[in-house]
């Protein structure tokens, strides 16, 4: 599995918390060692360049998802084929101020948004109330996961 992270944003990252996430995240979902995904992190100026241009809508946002061979969450016993899942774009300098107001990290909500890009990857949305039901709660659970794997990592 190739996961690239290229992080053109001026911010600092924990690039390799993103690495172990996605790590987590896709073999959770049962997704193919050999599918490729990429993280890109930019500034606020880029992503509300992307944001106007595949969104129409004004501003930055805090992440955006470009699905490439529309993929979709496996099984344990069939895994999603190899393929190209595509890129998930974010927003650190968005991530940070909405990271405020929920009064958590900038590592959470990138962790949070993360998780996020790659459901939307894999075929999830949020635009009716039950596909936002599902689609929150794996993201709730993907998130509870990691956090447990890290802390046992820590300890």
């Amino acid at each position: 599995m190739t996961i690239e992270i290229n992080n053109e944003s001026g911010h600092e990252v924990d690039e390799q918390v993103l690495l172990r996430l996605m790590e987590h995240n896709l073999a959770e979902l049962h997704v193919s060692p050999d599918a490729d995904v990429a993280i890109v992190l930019v500034d606020e100026g880029a992503m509300e360049s992307l944001h106007v241009q595949w969104m129409d809508e004004p501003g930055p946002t805090d992440v955006l998802s470009f699905p490439m061979d529309e993929l979709r969450p496996g099984t344990e016993d069939s895994p999603t084929p190899a393929g190209l899942l595509g890129d998930i774009v974010l927003c650190p300098a968005v991530a940070e101020t909405q990271a405020v107001a929920a009064k958590h990290s900038t590592q959470d909500e990138l962790i949070l948004l993360t998780t996020h890009g790659l459901l939307h990857l894999l075929g999830f949305d949020h635009a009716e109330p039950d596909e936002e039901r599902e689609m929150f709660g794996l993201q709730r659970e993907l998130i509870a996961g990691f956090q447990a794997v890290e802390r046992r990592r820590r300890a």
